[in-house]
């Protein structure tokens, strides 16, 4: 199996930064798309920003110009640097990663990571 683990949340204040890591391991042939994700409290999941493993990128309108996502294909790692935050992103955010599995390389799945907790407070 797979499993995704995300580090970098945490409190910050309006304006700041920071930088979320989410490292994939297991049972991996290959890494394709991996994204980000938040979810804040009575609201909807939504997708942050994408990234392929090519390394093309996509970014929600809402964060275009403020957060960049990468990717080490080496550590199987994707990042995601949060810029210029603001209070109304405080939310839980996740990764996921499709993944070709090494059990069965004609076979992708979708995994998901814990979610780590990002606040935006003064």
């Amino acid at each position: 199996q797979v499993q995704l683990v995300e580090s970098g949340g945490g409190l910050v204040q309006p304006g700041g930064s920071l930088r979320l890591s989410c490292a994939a391991s297991g049972s991996i042939f290959s890494v394709n798309t991996m994204t980000w994700h938040r979810q804040a409290p009575g609201k909807q999941r939504e997708l942050v920003a994408s990234i392929s493993s090519s390394g093309s990128t996509k970014y929600a309108d809402s964060v275009k110009g403020r957060f960049t996502i990468s990717r080490d294909n080496a550590k199987n790692t994707v990042y995601l640097q949060m810029n210029s935050l603001k209070p109304e992103e405080t939310a839980v955010y996740y990764c996921n990663a499709v993944v070709t599995i090494a059990q069965d390389i004609r076979v992708q799945r979708s995994y998901w990571g814990q979610g780590t907790q990002v606040t935006v407070s003064p």
